[in-house]
Protein backbone atom coordinates (compact mmCIF):
# COMPACT_ATOMS: atom_id res chain seq x y z
CA UNK A 1 0.00 0.00 0.00
CA UNK A 2 0.91 3.58 -0.69
CA UNK A 3 1.37 5.59 1.86
CA UNK A 4 -0.57 8.34 1.71
CA UNK A 5 1.30 10.74 4.20
CA UNK A 6 4.38 9.97 2.04
CA UNK A 7 1.98 10.98 -0.84
CA UNK A 8 0.67 14.06 1.47
CA UNK A 9 4.32 15.42 1.52
CA UNK A 10 4.66 15.43 -2.17
CA UNK A 11 1.40 17.18 -3.27
CA UNK A 12 1.80 19.54 -0.09
CA UNK A 13 5.53 20.25 -1.54
CA UNK A 14 3.48 20.84 -5.00
CA UNK A 15 0.92 23.41 -3.07
CA UNK A 16 3.48 25.29 -1.19
CA UNK A 17 5.70 25.95 -4.75
CA UNK A 18 2.61 27.11 -6.13
CA UNK A 19 1.68 29.19 -3.10
CA UNK A 20 5.47 30.75 -4.01
CA UNK A 21 7.48 29.29 -1.78
CA UNK A 22 10.62 26.32 -2.28
CA UNK A 23 12.62 24.18 0.43
CA UNK A 24 16.11 25.36 0.89
CA UNK A 25 18.95 23.97 2.97
CA UNK A 26 21.25 25.99 4.77
CA UNK A 27 24.96 25.10 6.09
CA UNK A 28 25.00 26.79 9.88
CA UNK A 29 28.18 25.45 10.04
CA UNK A 30 30.35 22.48 8.58
CA UNK A 31 28.10 19.24 9.74
CA UNK A 32 25.16 21.36 10.47
CA UNK A 33 22.64 21.81 7.87
CA UNK A 34 19.00 23.62 8.28
CA UNK A 35 16.15 23.00 6.02
CA UNK A 36 13.87 26.01 5.37
CA UNK A 37 11.16 26.61 3.19
CA UNK A 38 11.24 30.25 2.21
CA UNK A 39 9.64 32.47 -0.40
CA UNK A 40 10.52 32.15 -4.31
CA UNK A 41 11.50 35.45 -5.30
CA UNK A 42 13.35 37.93 -3.48
CA UNK A 43 11.27 41.01 -3.10
CA UNK A 44 12.58 44.37 -4.82
CA UNK A 45 8.82 46.13 -4.13
CA UNK A 46 9.11 49.86 -2.19
CA UNK A 47 7.15 48.12 0.52
CA UNK A 48 8.85 44.59 0.97
CA UNK A 49 6.31 42.05 2.80
CA UNK A 50 6.77 41.52 6.32
CA UNK A 51 8.69 38.37 7.46
CA UNK A 52 6.49 35.76 9.22
CA UNK A 53 8.57 32.05 10.70
CA UNK A 54 6.72 29.26 12.22
CA UNK A 55 8.33 27.15 14.54
CA UNK A 56 6.87 23.62 14.79
CA UNK A 57 6.08 21.22 17.97
CA UNK A 58 7.59 17.82 18.26
CA UNK A 59 5.32 15.42 16.88
CA UNK A 60 6.13 16.17 13.16
CA UNK A 61 8.26 18.34 10.66
CA UNK A 62 7.58 22.31 9.67
CA UNK A 63 5.18 22.07 6.86
CA UNK A 64 3.12 19.13 8.54
CA UNK A 65 2.90 21.20 11.44
CA UNK A 66 1.70 24.26 9.36
CA UNK A 67 0.34 23.49 6.41
CA UNK A 68 -2.87 24.92 6.92
CA UNK A 69 -1.28 27.98 8.00
CA UNK A 70 1.11 28.57 5.57
CA UNK A 71 -1.16 28.16 2.60
CA UNK A 72 -3.20 30.79 4.27
CA UNK A 73 -1.02 33.81 4.88
CA UNK A 74 1.82 32.98 2.42
CA UNK A 75 0.44 35.34 -0.28
CA UNK A 76 0.60 38.52 2.49
CA UNK A 77 3.67 37.45 4.44
CA UNK A 78 7.48 36.37 3.43
CA UNK A 79 6.79 32.90 5.42
CA UNK A 80 9.73 31.07 6.58
CA UNK A 81 9.55 27.57 7.87
CA UNK A 82 12.76 25.58 9.22
CA UNK A 83 12.68 21.88 10.61
CA UNK A 84 14.59 21.69 13.48
CA UNK A 85 17.54 19.68 14.26
CA UNK A 86 16.80 15.74 13.58
CA UNK A 87 13.07 16.74 12.18
CA UNK A 88 13.12 16.65 8.05
CA UNK A 89 15.85 16.85 6.63
CA UNK A 90 17.54 19.58 8.81
CA UNK A 91 20.62 17.26 10.66
CA UNK A 92 23.88 18.20 13.02
CA UNK A 93 26.91 16.07 14.03
CA UNK A 94 27.02 18.15 16.87
CA UNK A 95 26.57 16.50 20.24
CA UNK A 96 24.34 19.98 21.78
CA UNK A 97 20.82 18.91 22.33
CA UNK A 98 19.37 22.06 23.50
CA UNK A 99 16.77 24.37 22.79
CA UNK A 100 19.36 27.26 22.40
CA UNK A 101 20.83 25.33 19.96
CA UNK A 102 18.19 24.83 18.31
CA UNK A 103 17.04 28.92 17.84
CA UNK A 104 20.75 29.58 17.17
CA UNK A 105 20.78 27.21 14.08
CA UNK A 106 17.33 28.68 13.19
CA UNK A 107 18.67 32.30 13.67
CA UNK A 108 21.74 31.78 12.49
CA UNK A 109 19.64 30.41 9.11
CA UNK A 110 17.33 33.30 8.67
CA UNK A 111 20.47 35.55 9.02
CA UNK A 112 22.31 33.62 5.85
CA UNK A 113 18.92 33.88 3.68
CA UNK A 114 18.67 37.58 4.40
CA UNK A 115 16.01 37.72 7.28
CA UNK A 116 16.80 40.90 9.23
CA UNK A 117 13.72 41.23 11.03
CA UNK A 118 10.80 39.00 11.42
CA UNK A 119 7.47 37.35 14.04
CA UNK A 120 8.09 34.07 15.24
CA UNK A 121 4.87 31.96 15.60
CA UNK A 122 5.75 29.00 17.72
CA UNK A 123 3.69 25.66 18.92
CA UNK A 124 4.72 23.67 21.92
CA UNK A 125 8.71 22.54 21.09
CA UNK A 126 8.59 25.39 18.77
CA UNK A 127 7.53 27.83 21.27
CA UNK A 128 10.15 27.22 23.80
CA UNK A 129 12.42 27.42 20.31
CA UNK A 130 11.14 31.01 19.96
CA UNK A 131 11.53 32.50 23.33
CA UNK A 132 15.48 31.10 23.47
CA UNK A 133 15.46 32.96 19.75
CA UNK A 134 13.60 35.88 21.22
CA UNK A 135 16.48 36.71 24.35
CA UNK A 136 19.17 35.56 22.44
CA UNK A 137 18.83 37.62 19.15
CA UNK A 138 16.17 40.78 20.27
CA UNK A 139 17.18 42.70 17.32
CA UNK A 140 15.72 39.76 14.87
CA UNK A 141 12.72 38.59 16.60
CA UNK A 142 10.63 41.49 16.93
CA UNK A 143 7.32 40.12 18.47
CA UNK A 144 6.09 36.38 19.12
CA UNK A 145 2.58 34.34 18.48
CA UNK A 146 2.88 31.36 20.67
CA UNK A 147 0.21 28.28 21.59
CA UNK A 148 1.01 25.73 23.89
CA UNK A 149 3.77 26.25 25.00
CA UNK A 150 5.22 27.53 28.26
CA UNK A 151 8.81 29.68 28.30
CA UNK A 152 10.92 26.88 29.55
CA UNK A 153 10.03 23.51 30.59
CA UNK A 154 11.36 23.38 34.07
CA UNK A 155 11.50 20.23 35.94
CA UNK A 156 8.15 21.46 38.14
CA UNK A 157 6.20 22.59 35.22
CA UNK A 158 7.04 19.13 33.05
CA UNK A 159 6.09 16.76 36.16
CA UNK A 160 2.57 18.42 36.90
CA UNK A 161 1.80 18.41 32.75
CA UNK A 162 3.31 14.68 32.49
CA UNK A 163 1.05 13.82 35.84
CA UNK A 164 -2.08 15.41 34.03
CA UNK A 165 -1.82 13.57 30.97
CA UNK A 166 -0.62 10.10 32.88
CA UNK A 167 3.07 9.85 31.79
CA UNK A 168 6.37 9.30 33.16
CA UNK A 169 8.47 10.57 30.57
CA UNK A 170 7.81 12.95 27.37
CA UNK A 171 9.47 10.71 25.23
CA UNK A 172 6.77 8.00 26.12
CA UNK A 173 4.20 10.50 24.60
CA UNK A 174 6.09 12.18 21.79
CA UNK A 175 8.12 9.70 20.07
CA UNK A 176 6.12 5.97 20.03
CA UNK A 177 6.63 3.20 19.21
CA UNK A 178 3.24 1.93 18.04
CA UNK A 179 -0.20 2.38 16.93
CA UNK A 180 -1.46 2.58 20.02
CA UNK A 181 1.25 5.17 20.83
CA UNK A 182 0.13 7.27 17.97
CA UNK A 183 -3.13 7.49 18.79
CA UNK A 184 -2.51 8.57 22.47
CA UNK A 185 -0.56 11.13 20.96
CA UNK A 186 -3.04 12.62 19.11
CA UNK A 187 -6.29 12.04 21.20
CA UNK A 188 -3.78 13.69 24.40
CA UNK A 189 -3.21 16.34 21.75
CA UNK A 190 -6.95 16.97 20.90
CA UNK A 191 -9.94 18.41 22.25
CA UNK A 192 -11.88 15.31 20.41
CA UNK A 193 -9.94 12.64 18.68
CA UNK A 194 -11.67 12.15 15.21
CA UNK A 195 -12.57 8.32 14.48
CA UNK A 196 -9.65 7.26 12.29
CA UNK A 197 -8.88 4.03 11.72
CA UNK A 198 -5.52 2.11 12.43
CA UNK A 199 -3.98 2.17 9.17
CA UNK A 200 -3.82 5.72 9.45
CA UNK A 201 -1.64 5.77 12.67
CA UNK A 202 0.30 3.06 11.42
CA UNK A 203 1.37 5.22 8.02
CA UNK A 204 2.12 8.02 10.19
CA UNK A 205 4.26 6.07 12.19
CA UNK A 206 6.04 5.21 9.60
CA UNK A 207 6.79 8.58 8.09
CA UNK A 208 7.72 10.87 10.63
CA UNK A 209 9.09 8.95 14.06
CA UNK A 210 12.89 8.65 12.73
CA UNK A 211 16.14 9.68 14.31
CA UNK A 212 14.17 8.14 18.12
CA UNK A 213 17.45 8.24 19.96
CA UNK A 214 18.06 12.27 18.92
CA UNK A 215 14.99 13.32 19.83
CA UNK A 216 14.55 11.49 23.00
CA UNK A 217 18.19 13.63 23.63
CA UNK A 218 16.30 16.66 22.76
CA UNK A 219 13.37 16.13 25.17
CA UNK A 220 15.92 15.00 28.03
CA UNK A 221 17.81 18.52 27.31
CA UNK A 222 14.87 20.43 27.17
CA UNK A 223 13.50 20.07 30.86
CA UNK A 224 15.70 22.13 33.00
CA UNK A 225 15.70 22.36 37.21
CA UNK A 226 15.15 26.41 36.81
CA UNK A 227 15.54 29.31 34.86
CA UNK A 228 15.78 32.93 35.10
CA UNK A 229 12.91 34.84 34.18
CA UNK A 230 14.05 36.78 31.02
CA UNK A 231 12.75 40.74 30.28
CA UNK A 232 11.78 40.33 26.88
CA UNK A 233 11.63 43.16 25.16
CA UNK A 234 9.23 42.01 22.28
CA UNK A 235 5.42 42.11 21.96
CA UNK A 236 3.71 38.54 22.53
CA UNK A 237 0.14 37.42 22.13
CA UNK A 238 -0.90 34.22 23.47
CA UNK A 239 -3.19 31.73 20.79
CA UNK A 240 -4.52 29.02 22.86
CA UNK A 241 -7.00 26.14 22.88
CA UNK A 242 -9.00 26.09 25.88
CA UNK A 243 -9.15 22.96 26.56
CA UNK A 244 -5.03 21.62 26.12
CA UNK A 245 -4.29 18.31 28.33
CA UNK A 246 -0.81 19.33 28.05
CA UNK A 247 -0.43 23.12 28.77
CA UNK A 248 -3.55 24.07 30.19
CA UNK A 249 -5.68 27.34 30.66
CA UNK A 250 -3.41 27.76 33.65
CA UNK A 251 -0.42 27.62 32.06
CA UNK A 252 -1.15 30.00 29.76
CA UNK A 253 -2.37 32.61 32.39
CA UNK A 254 0.87 32.38 33.87
CA UNK A 255 2.63 32.34 31.27
CA UNK A 256 1.07 35.63 30.13
CA UNK A 257 1.16 37.19 33.93
CA UNK A 258 5.29 36.33 33.75
CA UNK A 259 5.70 38.18 30.66
CA UNK A 260 3.59 41.11 31.69
CA UNK A 261 1.82 44.36 30.51
CA UNK A 262 3.13 43.65 26.81
CA UNK A 263 1.52 39.99 26.23
CA UNK A 264 -1.90 39.46 25.16
CA UNK A 265 -4.27 36.19 25.52
CA UNK A 266 -6.65 34.61 23.44
CA UNK A 267 -8.41 31.24 23.45
CA UNK A 268 -10.12 29.17 21.09
CA UNK A 269 -12.84 27.01 22.74
CA UNK A 270 -13.36 23.46 21.70
CA UNK A 271 -9.76 22.73 21.00
CA UNK A 272 -6.50 20.92 22.35
CA UNK A 273 -2.91 21.15 22.05
CA UNK A 274 -2.49 20.95 18.40
CA UNK A 275 -5.44 23.17 17.83
CA UNK A 276 -3.60 25.16 14.67
CA UNK A 277 -4.60 21.60 12.90
CA UNK A 278 -7.92 20.69 14.93
CA UNK A 279 -9.11 24.12 14.50
CA UNK A 280 -7.55 25.61 11.97
CA UNK A 281 -10.24 28.28 10.50
CA UNK A 282 -10.55 29.51 14.29
CA UNK A 283 -7.26 29.56 14.52
CA UNK A 284 -6.23 31.40 11.21
CA UNK A 285 -8.66 33.95 12.33
CA UNK A 286 -7.18 34.67 15.13
CA UNK A 287 -3.74 34.76 13.74
CA UNK A 288 -4.48 37.27 10.55
CA UNK A 289 -5.96 39.61 13.16
CA UNK A 290 -3.31 39.06 15.88
CA UNK A 291 -0.19 39.33 13.05
CA UNK A 292 -2.11 42.66 11.81
CA UNK A 293 -2.05 44.30 15.13
CA UNK A 294 1.30 43.17 16.10
CA UNK A 295 3.11 44.30 12.17
CA UNK A 296 1.16 47.71 11.97
CA UNK A 297 3.58 49.84 13.73
CA UNK A 298 6.60 48.05 12.56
Amino acid sequence: MVNIFTMHNTLLGFALKLAGMRPQKVEIEPGTVINFWVPTETENRTEPKKTVVFLHSFAANGIFTWQLQILAFAKKYAIYVPDFLFFGDSITDRADRSPEFQAECVAKGLKKLGVKKCTIVGLSYGGMVGFKMAQLFPNLVESMVMSSTVMAMTESVSSESLRRIGFECWSDLLIPETVVGVKTMFDVGSYKLPNVPDWIFKQLLEVYFSNRKEKKELLEALVVPDFSLPQYPQRVALLWGQNDKIFNMENAINLKKQLGDKATLESIEKAGHLVQLERPWAYNKHLEKILASLLEDI
